[in-house]
């Protein structure tokens, strides 16, 4: 077994058996521990933070990606200048090989570019020594990848920019132990497998990189014969994962997460991530953008991590509509939608959802009857309104494009919120 794959195996080893918390208190307290040393010992090497001697989280000043992106060598360890790494980055993104780094030997640095969903650009940087430590990056290749194979892991990389067609030889060839993609992609898969032009039976199957739907999760069940697990995976490192229960909880063994809550009976959150691991690029109090709605009850699982019912997408995928006694801004988070077009029915094969003030724009895949399947959105929409007690927007119908290939699939967006709303969030 090579040096890395023995890494690889003492990373899983702690994770699984060490850290398997079943007590919040001591959970809380092994991150208080390791918050201490990575703010006596790590944050002073990056200059945003040398002189300024913190001794408590909750001092630090928030960042998010435009602020990182902003002053990129100030916020990691090595004083990397963003003109430095984007070039790598950018001329892997247009040659699709993914080998160069920044630097040489135990020094090298990975290097990559994320969209994100809301489509801001930024980089990471990773060190060797912390490669093992990062999940996926589906859309392109990487050596966080490759460093993978052994003679135990033959890990295939397949590139969504190629679409589904090109892929399908090559699983029905390898047969895959593992399945890892996009819900959209693994949604696809399922459908060529039920078409039977994909002959594979994956013993694991894992999503990432968008939010699981319930339609997709039965979809993809159905053909494989597994339930997908989800994973919660950002370019800020590995957040979250299901459970044998299939309930996704918070990574808080490697990462602290701040609950910044949207709602009064704190139902929804969006994190604010400080990654004490990190010793490269540093994520201390990040804000994400993304909603998670918390469960209702303890997972029967027992781990002491926070339990998430959902993840809900993006900040910019909550709609926000006129309360009809007041008119006071009123969030209409994307689980509210995806129920609603659940139970329109089959005849909805794909749908997106975009709000540009007091009108919806509600394109639909409609393979049969569509006067009736718009009637059913319509009648569902309008219940959705009334439970809520909200104006009933305009809706404007029109046909679904699927999205480019590479492009991460979002369902709701709200692209303008009504004039004269305050929203908060």
């Amino acid at each position: 077994m090579n040096a890395d794959a023995l890494i690889m195996a003492a990373h899983f080893a702690h994770t699984r058996w060490r850290l398997a918390f079943d007590d919040r208190q001591k959970l809380e307290d092994w991150q208080q521990a390791r918050l201490q040393r990575f703010l006596r010992e790590t944050l002073p090497r990056a200059s945003a933070f040398r002189h300024a001697g913190y001794e408590r989280l909750s001092d630090l000043p928030m960042m998010d990606k435009a602020s990182m992106m902003a002053a990129f060598d100030a916020y990691n360890t090595r004083g990397i200048l963003l003109d430095e790494a984007l070039p790598i980055a950018m001329q892997a993104e247009r040659s699709r090989d993914f080998e160069p780094t920044l630097g040489q030997g135990s020094r090298a640095l990975t290097v990559g570019l994320s969209s994100g969903t809301s489509g801001n650009r930024g980089v990471f940087l990773v060190s060797k020594a912390e490669r093992l430590r990062i999940a996926f990056f589906l859309r392109a290749n990487s050596n966080l990848y490759t460093t993978l194979n052994s003679r135990r892991i033959d890990f295939a990389f397949h590139d969504l920019l190629e679409g589904i067609e090109p892929a399908l030889p090559r699983l029905n060839a390898n047969r895959p132990d593992v399945l890892v993609g996009p819900p959209s992609l693994l949604r696809a898969l399922a459908t060529e497998a039920a078409a039977g032009r994909l002959h594979i039976q994956p013993a694991h199957i894992i999503s990432v990189a968008e939010v699981l739907e319930d339609d997709d999760r039965g979809a993809i069940q159905a053909s494989f014969g597994q339930a997908p697990h989800q994973l919660y995976q950002a370019t800020e490192g590995l957040l979250g994962y299901t459970c044998e229960h299939g309930c996704v909880h918070l990574n808080e063994s490697f990462v602290h997460i701040e609950p910044d809550w949207l709602d009064e009976a704190r139902t929804r959150f969006q994190p604010i991530v400080t990654d004490f691991t990190r010793q490269t690029q540093l994520i201390v109090r990040y804000r994400l953008n993304d909603v998670l709605r918390v469960c209702d009850a303890p997972c029967p699982c027992g781990r002491a991590e926070r339990a998430i019912a959902a993840i809900e997408g993006r900040s910019d995928e909550v709609l926000w509509l006129p309360a009809l006694a007041d008119g006071r801004a009123t969030p209409v988070f994307p689980d509210f939608l995806r129920r609603a077009m659940l139970f329109a029915g089959t005849t909805v094969r794909e749908y997106r959802i975009v709000q540009a003030g007091m009108r919806l724009d509600i394109a639909l895949q409609i393979p049969g009857d569509r006067p009736q399947a718009i009637q059913r959105v319509s009648h569902e929409l309008a219940g959705l309104w009334q439970a809520l007690g909200l104006q009933a927007p305009a809706l404007n119908f029109n046909d679904w494009q699927a999205p480019a290939a590479g492009v991460k699939r979002r369902r709701v967006e709200r692209r303008q919120a009504p004039p004269g709303l305050a929203c908060t969030f």
